[in-house]
């Protein structure tokens, strides 16, 4: 459950960062298309029940309008909710929709985030930085936010371990 959101990691490459942008950026995807679905399921299931009511119409409505584009508003944001110390709680089916819709919004978000640095990589491959650099990268909910470059060798600097060995099998009769 959990993950740590903010660290540093080192990349010995630009495409080795554009890489892993590109599997956080696929990753992302994914889970937006899986809590979709879910949100879909689910609000065809409510609909029977709960089509007339107001909360239905606008994260119905909500879901619809942000695969066209990504609105701000959240459905309801208060109601339904109990603040207990440090947490919301809600008993209300209403409340398990706008945690899905608020999570896709989340996520897409992280999306657009990713692939604007992920562009912004591609344009510092252009530039073409040597391949003797080190890219030490300030990560915070998996977007990297700062990098510092730093030559190869350079006192404070960790190399790549390589392992390289030679190995020998003998079958015996």
């Amino acid at each position: 459950m959990y993950s740590l959101v903010t660290e540093i990691r080192s990349f010995y490459s630009l495409k080795e960062l554009g890489e892993s942008l590109e599997e956080g950026i696929n990753l992302y995807k994914a889970m937006v298309e899986d809590y979709s679905q879910r949100l879909g399921s689910f609000l065809r299931e409510m609909e029977a029940t709960h089509g007339n009511e107001e909360w239905f119409k606008k994260i119905s409505a909500l879901q619809k309008s942000s695969k066209k584009s990504k609105g701000k508003e959240k459905p309801g944001s208060s109601s339904g909710w109990i603040e207990f110390k440090n947490i919301l709680l809600s008993k209300e089916e209403q409340g398990e929709a706008q945690m899905l819709f608020e999570i896709i919004e989340e996520i897409s978000n992280k999306v657009m985030q990713l692939e604007k640095i992920r562009d912004t990589i591609e344009d510092l491959k252009r530039l073409g930085l040597g391949e003797d650099i080190l890219y030490i990268t300030y990560v915070r909910d998996e977007v990297p936010e700062r990098v510092v470059l730093r030559k190869r060798g350079e006192k404070g600097t960790a190399e790549k371990f390589e392992f390289a060995a030679t190995f020998f099998a003998s079958k015996e009769l």
